[in-house]
């Protein structure tokens, strides 16, 4: 695919006969003014944005409708690629400007329907509502109007022209986000292709689990006891299913002032999400009216996502809820376009998508099946009853139901949380707040901390689902959501603190179903044990957290491999190198090198034992998605706490059946074997001289562009690579794939510290930069304060921004 994918966009480009003096004409080609005076059709009254040295512009406005205006202007300014290739992504449109490279995505997309829902929901919204989007929406297309032939470097090596910017266009890049964070659709096809392999009772014991010593976020210290229950039950609804064969983290906390030297609370986030070009967030501060908030926005959409106001300031992590179902469904072999419920059937709604693709005259037709449940999502072909071959291979027809096809309110949440106040102002703005469920932790300036688990999770007839569920029987329909009131949440908790990192919420006395999904509790308990180790915390305190790379799964499973008798010179040294090393997964550490390359090793050698060579089930079950939309699943980080928990039973008898021959009968062999071929991969990459087995020379990251996979595009958009450490559970995540341990995929792509006792020393960083555009001095520039773990100040008053301007834009209303 990637291969393909290059030569598309060689083709697409007609980047072949470029010269490299052409590329550097178009990296120098004028970036946007950013002082001066325009005049500009559309404004009601005067803004000014000032744009400080750190690249972020701080606009100030007379009315909310130029300020929105203002917001889509500056967005379209730095990030107007960024928002057309998300807009394309959401809504199948890739293959118009790139070709058939990735038509499969675009079918895809056309089927799942966020754009179909997008348009829906716009006749649906609140006036209030609908007046921002529009009035950001003019803001862009004005910056489209104003700009033609200076437009970003990507429109001219693709050759096309953004299209006018829509409402729509931004509701449904905020279904994106919520697919991405809230996609445990295949998770259960993967127990379902588990349970078809190995059984129900074999299967069952895959499952991780949620460790008893692990935290909840409510109430943090209570432990939550054993595996989640009912787990064996659930996996047996598959074998009723006729005919049916088969990563995102974030960390924040919040501590209030008795744990801090100003008796002021202090509030961190540093969500977790795949580092890119241009970096998927951008800072900016709105003040207009009640409006005075600075944070970071998603390019596309308006207002403040992650922030803080005059009053209060919030930080997210994602809730790791269920809010997707899979549902087989029975359609009529003798119509196509009828489905079976509770005995009778029911016609389909059949939408025809047609997508264009670069290089075909016509375009490719796209039928689109939607139930009651929602869209197929499989690729549907009608397989005669008599043809019983061709039914043993067809797949079975899926249809999702997601809450993210049938709401999204969360323009009108960024808005009310934006103006709050206080905490019942900010409750009161996540009513509205859907999709994606998140944990929020607050704090003001009166000294209050809390949490609140916001977002639309369902409830269901059976209680929960962890497969796919019959269709046609009606007995797993959704009854409803959670109310907001009986959603987990705290105020002003006794232990003075609140920390979540994608942990378990809650334990078994919550009367509802949120998910069985929660990633495992590593890095929320090495926050906790941070956050306590300390009488009185400081702002210094609260970055070096961020910073830490101590691996929690590293002191459980390093004992084993301690065990081990070295028999050659070279495990001798690697075991002495172990002894000695302090868990910390640092991009110079030796040790972290070989532990890492060891578990990865374990890993393999125990999924070739127990699911043999079945390559697909083996990848999605360590975590690696199914396409572009989903490059990781929700076994993602499943893998260490179950290896922790077998390492521990040491039950000999899940390698009787293995299919690898002459492989390991026993664990302590499987542990010989994997530390044997972690040294002999390591010797043979990096030489036979152990002192250089750094961890950062196998474990790097790169800032990649869409059209920096092209060879010579590569130096021109790219980043990279850069030596990182840490892994997918350790506070400062540094997180891979197993198929590809080598690429980080996922770290802190934005750093917040708030401090309530003076806002004006809080701090924040994300990266590469706040531009988008090559030829920009801030396309890059935040790299070096990442990389090592240094912030900017988070300006905000009117004196700091004129201290540390860098240019002043002044808009006025167009004659």
């Amino acid at each position: 695919m990637t291969t393909r994918w290059k030569k598309t966009l060689v083709t697409a480009a007609n980047l072949a006969g470029l010269t490299a003096g052409t590329y550097n004409l178009l990296a120098r080609r004028p970036v946007p003014q950013k002082s001066g005076t325009l005049h500009i059709q559309g404004l009601h009254e005067a803004v000014e944005i000032i744009t400080d040295t750190y690249g972020v512009p701080h606009i100030y406005a007379q009315t909310e409708d130029d300020l929105f205006f203002a917001q889509g202007y500056v967005h379209a300014q730095d990030r107007l690629w960024q928002m057309e290739l998300n807009r394309r992504l959401c809504s199948g449109r890739l293959s118009e400007v790139v070709g058939e490279a990735l038509l499969e995505t675009d079918r895809f997309c056309r089927r799942l329907g966020m754009h179909r829902s997008a348009a829906e929901e716009v006749t649906r919204l609140p006036a209030a509502t609908l007046r921002i989007l529009d009035a950001y929406s003019r803001g862009v297309n004005i910056f489209i109007a104003y700009n033609e032939g200076k437009l970003p470097v990507e429109f001219t090596l693709l050759h096309f022209q953004p299209e006018p910017w829509k409402p729509a266009d931004t509701i449904q890049w905020g279904k994106m986000m919520g697919w991405s964070l809230g996609g445990n659709w295949e998770t259960e096809i993967t127990r379902a292709r588990l349970v078809a392999k190995l059984g129900v009772e074999r299967a069952s014991k895959l499952e991780a689990g949620y460790d008893a010593s692990h935290p909840l976020i409510i109430p943090p210290g209570v432990e939550y006891q054993g595996i989640n229950l009912g787990l064996r039950e659930q996996y047996e609804q598959i074998q009723e299913l006729s005919g049916f064969s088969m990563f995102g983290g974030s960390n924040n906390w919040v501590v209030d002032g008795t744990m801090t030297e100003t008796g002021a609370p202090i509030l961190c986030n540093d969500p977790h999400l795949g580092q890119a070009v241009p970096s998927i967030w951008y800072e900016c501060h709105l003040n207009a009216g009640d409006f005075d908030v600075t944070g970071v926005s998603f390019p596309g959409t308006p207002g403040i996502v992650i922030g803080h106001n005059q009053h209060i300031a919030w930080g997210v992590t994602n809730a790791v809820s269920d809010v997707q179902d899979l549902y087989v469904e029975k359609f009529n072999p003798e119509n196509a376009d009828q489905y079976e419920y509770q005995g009778k059937w029911e016609d389909a709604e059949i939408i025809r998508e047609e997508i264009s693709v670069k290089g075909q005259e016509q375009p490719v037709i796209e039928k689109v099946r939607l139930t009651r449940h929602g869209p197929i999502l499989t690729s549907f072909q009608q397989t005669p009853a008599e043809n019983e071959a061709a039914a043993e291979t067809a797949e079975v027809p899926l249809a999702l139901r997601w809450t993210g096809l049938e709401q999204g309110n969360i323009i009108s949440a960024v808005a009310k949380l934006n103006r709050a106040t206080n905490w019942e102002e900010f409750r009161d703005a996540l009513r509205d707040w859907d999709v994606p469920p998140q944990n929020f932790v607050y704090a003001d300036q009166q000294g209050n901390i809390g949490y609140i688990m916001a977002g639309a999770i369902p409830m269901r007839k059976k209680g929960q689902a962890l497969v796919p569920s019959p269709g046609w029987t009606g007995d797993y329909e959704w009854t409803g959501t959670i109310p907001f009131d009986e959603l987990p949440q705290t105020y002003n908790p006794p232990q003075h603190f609140i920390a979540t990192a994608n942990n378990r919420v809650i334990d078994d006395t919550y009367p509802h179903y949120i998910t069985n999904e929660w990633l495992n509790g590593y890095r929320a308990q090495r926050i906790r044990d941070l956050l306590t180790s300390k009488e009185k915390l400081t702002l210094a305190d609260m970055a070096e957290i961020q910073g830490d790379q101590y691996s929690l799964p590293a002191v459980e499973i390093l004992p084993h491999i301690l065990k081990l008798n070295g028999e050659t010179q070279l495990e001798k040294a690697a075991l002495e190198i172990l002894r000695a090393w302090d868990y910390v997964l640092a991009p110079t550490s030796i040790a972290a090198a070989i532990y890492t390359k060891f578990f990865s090793k374990l890993e393999h050698i125990f999924l070739n034992t127990v699911l043999g060579d079945d390559e697909a089930l083996k990848s999605s079950y360590m975590g690696i998605g199914s396409n572009m939309l989903t490059p990781s699943n929700g076994y993602a980080s499943r893998n260490k706490p179950l290896l922790i928990r077998l390492l521990k039973e040491h039950d000999d008898s899940w390698f009787e059946n293995s299919v690898i021959v002459n492989g390991p009968k026993s664990w302590d062999s499987a542990l010989k074997n994997a530390f044997k071929a972690a040294l002999d991969e390591l010797r043979d990459r990096l030489g036979s001289n152990i002192l250089g087995w750094q961890y950062g020379t196998i474990h790097k990251m790169t800032y990649n562009h869409p059209l920096g996979s092209v060879k010579a595009l590569e130096r021109f958009f790219n980043r990279g690579p850069y030596a990182v450490g840490g892994d997918s559970d350790t506070v400062n995540m540094g997180a891979s794939l197993p198929s590809n341990p080598e690429v980080v995929i996922t770290v802190p792509s934005f750093r917040q510290i708030v401090d309530l006792a003076d806002l004006s020393r809080s701090r924040s960083i994300h990266a590469p930069g706040q531009s988008g555009l090559p030829a920009s001095k801030h396309f890059d520039d935040f790299i070096p304060l990442w990389m090592k773990l240094e912030h900017h100040p988070m300006l905000f008053t009117r004196r700091a921004i004129e201290e540390n301007a860098e240019g002043t834009l002044r808009m006025l209303p167009g004659k």
